[in-house]
C-alpha cells in the first residue's frame, strides 16, 4: 500500500518528512475515504500540464475529534498546504481557524482549510458540490427552484444556506425532531430574505407543498440497508427530482421509491466529486471544472474496486 493510500496518525505527523507539497483529509474514522484517490488522480493530471504539481500529494489521517485543535496547529507547523475535514471536524474547526470565508459563515462549519502564514483560512465547498451535482445529474438549478430539504443537521444546514444564497423560490425543511428543526429555521431566517422558509414533520407533510419541487435528502437515513426512507414521496405533490447526498450505497430506499415512481433521481457521488474539486481549486488555483472529470473517474474506479 502506498503512503497516499495508507491511514496515517498524529504520531506519524510528529515526525513527518516530505519534501513536496502535502494535502490531507482528516477524519475519524477515515479508512473509507475516497478523497486521496480522486485528489491524487487530479494532481497527476495537473502535473502533466504544469510541472510544479509533480511534487504534490494528498494523504489521509485518522484524527479523533478531541485532538483536532492540536492537530490543526501541528499540520500548520509541518507545512501542509491544505486540509479537508469530515464530520464532526467541520464544526470544531470553524472556531479554530484564523479566517473564515464569508460564504461559510452562515453554515457554521468548514470542510476545507488553506494554509496562511498566520493560520488557516476556512471554506465550505459542500453547498457548491450540491449545486453542481444537481445541475449535472438532474439538469436542475437551485435558483428559483422550490426545494424540499430533509434533515436539520450540519449537512442540511450547508444545503439550506446554498439554496438561500442561490435564491431558491421557496425552502421547505422536514425533520423528525421539532426542536432541532426550529433551531435551524431560526438560524436561517436572517439570510432567507424574501425566500419563503417553512418547516414540517416528515410524517405529516402540509397541504401547501409545491408541485415540481427538488427533494434533497441531507439525513443519514439510507446509509444502512435496514434504514427506512426519510420521507414517503407519495405523500408529496410530484417532485421534479430527488437528490440523495449519500453515495455509498449507491441506491437508498428514497432513491428506490423515486425510481418506482418514475421521478428523476441521483445519488451524492457527483456532490462528493465537485466539493473535492472546489477544495482543490482553493489550494491550487486550478478551476474545479477542469479537475472534476478526472476525479469522477478515479472515484468510480475506487468504488468498483471496493465491491
Amino acid at each position: 500500500m502506498s503512503p497516499t493510500d495508507s491511514v496515517h496518525t498524529l504520531t506519524e505527523l510528529a515526525r513527518w518528512s516530505f519534501s513536496g507539497t502535502a494535502l490531507a483529509v482528516l477524519g475519524h474514522p477515515v479508512e473509507h475515504s475516497l478523497s486521496p484517490a480522486m485528489h491524487n488522480a487530479a494532481l497527476a493530471g495537473m502535473a502533466r500540464d504544469q510541472g510544479r504539481f509533480a511534487s504534490w500529494r494528498y494523504y489521509k489521517f485518522d484524527v479523533p475529534p478531541a485532538e483536532l485543535p492540536a492537530a490543526l496547529d501541528l499540520f500548520h507547523q509541518r507545512g501542509f498546504c491544505g486540509l479537508n475535514l469530515t464530520v464532526p471536524h467541520k464544526i470544531i474547526a470553524f472556531d479554530r481557524v484564523a479566517e473564515v470565508d464569508p460564504a461559510a459563515r452562515p453554515i457554521g462549519a468548514v470542510n476545507t482549510v488553506l494554509r496562511l502564514d498566520h493560520g488557516w483560512r476556512g471554506y465550505n465547498t459542500d453547498g457548491y458540490g450540491l449545486a453542481q451535482g444537481l445541475r449535472e445529474e438532474l439538469g436542475a438549478d437551485l435558483k428559483e427552484a422550490h426545494v424540499i430539504l430533509l434533515g436539520a443537521g450540519g449537512a442540511a444546514r450547508a444545503a439550506a444556506v446554498e439554496c438561500l444564497q442561490r435564491h431558491c423560490a421557496s425552502l421547505w425543511i422536514a425533520n423528525r425532531t421539532a426542536a432541532r428543526l426550529d433551531a435551524l429555521l431560526t438560524a436561517l431566517q436572517p439570510i432567507a430574505g424574501n425566500v419563503p422558509l417553512h418547516g414540517f414533520a416528515p410524517s405529516s407533510p402540509p397541504a401547501g407543498l409545491p408541485t415540481g419541487a427538488l427533494v434533497i435528502n441531507a439525513t443519514a437515513a439510507g446509509l444502512r440497508a435496514e434504514d427506512p426512507s426519510p420521507l414517503d414521496l407519495t405523500r408529496l405533490p410530484r417532485p421534479a427530482g430527488v437528490y440523495e447526498t449519500i453515495y455509498n450505497p449507491p441506491e437508498t430506499p428514497l432513491l428506490r421509491q423515486a425510481a418506482t415512481l418514475g421521478v428523476p433521481h441521483a445519488n451524492g457521488l457527483s456532490m462528493l466529486v465537485h466539493q473535492g474539486a472546489k477544495s482543490l481549486e482553493h489550494w491550487t488555483g486550478v478551476p474545479a471544472e477542469r479537475t472534476a472529470p478526472v476525479m469522477m473517474r478515479a472515484v468510480r474506479a475506487g468504488l468498483a474496486a471496493s465491491v
